[in-house]
């Protein structure tokens, strides 16, 4: 398993969850590289843009959106699902998730704020 660094932005994003429900989606979010490798869990998914890569995690009605740097899982953003499940219902565009979400500016805006944040020890 690889180490799991929250940033600020990330860690108060989860911090507005109930106590029971955090412990279930961070026991939840365990990432191998073997995972990374293969991405054949629905959970995992690949976000790439302009040469960066972004993986997003699944669980229940969160994603967690992260990058992998230097052995650690560096957590940029936790959002709810209808985040951008609205977005997507309004576009009509017959693509997956993950691929609408490269093509969105907000949703890079998000990310580099959360890149930008500092992480959490």
């Amino acid at each position: 398993m690889l180490q799991i660094v929250f940033n600020e932005i990330s860690a108060a994003e989860i911090s507005q969850l109930g106590t029971l429900e955090q412990l279930e989606l961070l026991d939840e979010f365990k990432v191998s590289q073997d995972d990374l490798d293969h991405l054949e869990d629905d959970r995992f998914g690949k976000i790439e843009r302009d040469g960066k890569t972004l993986y997003r995690f699944r669980s229940k009605d969160w994603r967690f959106y992260f990058e992998v740097s230097e052995g650690r899982v560096v957590v940029h953003r936790v959002l709810h699902k209808n985040t951008f499940q609205d977005f997507l219902f309004r576009s009509k565009l017959p693509v997956g998730e993950d691929e609408e979400l490269a093509k969105s500016k907000q949703f890079w805006h998000l990310i580099d704020e959360g890149r930008n944040a500092k992480t959490v020890n």
